[in-house]
């Protein structure tokens, strides 16, 4: 074995504030690769945009707030490892292959799942709250 062979990445081998630095890069420009490559995560990034204000003014305990902006970055995050799967299925082959398909499903599944505990969180949480406000707004002063 040669000691290429024992080197998994050339950016391994990478430490202290460099390898921080080029993680950091890697980092944006894969939110930047999700945004103009995947549809769903810019409809994702659009709902995170309408909600994330929404949590930070809305009147809620902090452990509440907390949870609110955790499930709309958590939507966000599964997105991008959804992202990841197809691309990295969609590299291996274009073929249909019922191990490609699960791969893709169960990706997709999570997706699902993580928009979920979004939607359950926000109704008990922030739902009641914006109804109030809503009807306030609706009954005039």
């Amino acid at each position: 074995m040669t000691p290429l062979d024992t080197v998994e990445s050339v950016h391994k081998g990478k430490r202290g504030l460099k390898r921080i630095v080029n993680a950091f890069h890697y980092s944006v420009s894969g939110l930047k690769l999700a945004y103009q490559h995947e549809h769903a995560f810019r409809q994702e990034v659009l709902g995170a945009v309408v909600l994330l204000p929404i949590a930070c003014l809305v009147p809620v305990a902090p452990v509440e707030r907390v949870l609110l902006i955790g499930t709309v970055l958590l939507v966000l995050i599964v997105e991008l490892l959804n992202s990841s799967i197809e691309a990295a299925v969609d590299r291996v082959g274009l073929e249909t292959h019922h191990l490609s398909k699960r791969a893709k499903d169960v990706g997709s599944a999570a997706v699902m799942l993580a928009l979920v505990l979004l939607a359950i969180t926000w109704a008990l949480i922030a739902g009641p709250l914006l109804v109030a406000a809503l009807a306030g707004i609706m009954s005039g002063p």
